[in-house]
Formats: C-alpha cells, sequence, structure tokens
C-alpha cells in the first residue's frame, strides 16, 4: 500500500483521536514495524515511548466521555489532531522516503478524520436514540484498530 494512502489513515486516527495516532506509530516503531532507527523519529522506538503515548491515549479515551469536553471543531482540538497526524504522517513519510509528503498527507487525514468523525458520531448517536457512550467506545475501538493496521502495513 502507497506510504502516502497510509499517511493520510493514520491522519484519520488522529482526526478520530489525538493521541491514538501517536501511540500506534510509536507502538509500531517499538516493534520494528517501522524501521525508525537513524532518523529524526528513532526517539519513538525508545523504551518507555509507546507507555507515554498509550497512556496519553488512554486519557484521551477517558476524558472524551466527561460531559465537559469541548468538541473536537474547537480550534484547540482541531489544531492538535491536525499537530498529530502531520507528525505521525511525517514519521510514516520518513520511512517510505518521503517525510514532507508524509506529513501533508497526515494533515489531510487528520481534517477528513476530525470532521467526517464528527459527522459519522453525531449521526449514528441520533440513529440510536442519542445515547453517546457507545458510538464514543465504537470510535475508540476503530481509531485503535486502524492505527495498529496503518503501522502494521508499512513496507519499507
Amino acid at each position: 500500500m502507497s506510504i502516502y494512502i497510509l499517511a493520510v489513515l493514520i491522519g484519520i486516527v488522529a482526526g478520530l483521536r489525538a493521541m491514538t495516532a501517536p501511540a500506534a506509530v510509536s507502538i509500531g516503531a517499538a516493534l520494528g514495524w517501522l524501521p525508525v532507527s537513524g532518523t529524526w523519529a528513532a526517539f519513538l522506538a525508545y523504551r518507555f515511548t509507546p507507555y507515554v503515548f498509550g497512556a496519553l491515549a488512554l486519557v484521551e479515551f477517558v476524558t472524551d466521555q466527561l460531559p465537559g469536553t469541548p468538541s473536537r471543531k474547537v480550534p484547540q482540538q482541531f489544531g492538535a489532531r491536525i499537530v498529530s497526524g502531520g507528525f505521525c504522517g511525517a514519521v510514516l513519510g520518513t520511512v517510505g522516503g518521503s517525510m514532507i509528503g508524509g506529513l501533508v498527507a497526515g494533515v489531510i487525514g487528520a481534517v477528513i478524520g476530525t470532521l467526517g468523525g464528527y459527522e459519522a458520531r453525531k449521526r449514528l448517536v441520533a440513529a440510536i436514540g442519542g445515547k453517546d457512550l457507545p458510538i464514543a467506545l465504537l470510535e475508540d475501538a476503530v481509531a485503535v484498530l486502524l492505527g495498529l493496521f496503518v503501522v502494521s502495513s508499512v513496507v519499507p
């Protein structure tokens, strides 16, 4: 699969859950799926990096359920997702030989994931009678599984 398609997909993950994308990329690097040693992204494969990003992703899963959590479309949330998608896309791009291309593709994916995820969640919640929790958990699962699929699909 093209590194650019994978970068868009990891950007979509970032659009759904901002910290799940870097957690997946770090796990992929630590497992050797993403050969980042000797690059600017080598820190992702360090011993504790996956745990740090994993903990941040878990915190985000919990805070997403809180009633006071702002919409993913407010500037701070949207910006964080774009930065996350761009960062993770750049990592994939580095592995594939085109850091800038990966960064741009990751940003595009993050915009798609943010806006598309918002609309999908809103419509699915309405379709099941207004219960947000099941759809939020489904979105969490989609983000995790898609993230792991992407990092396990990279062929340098």
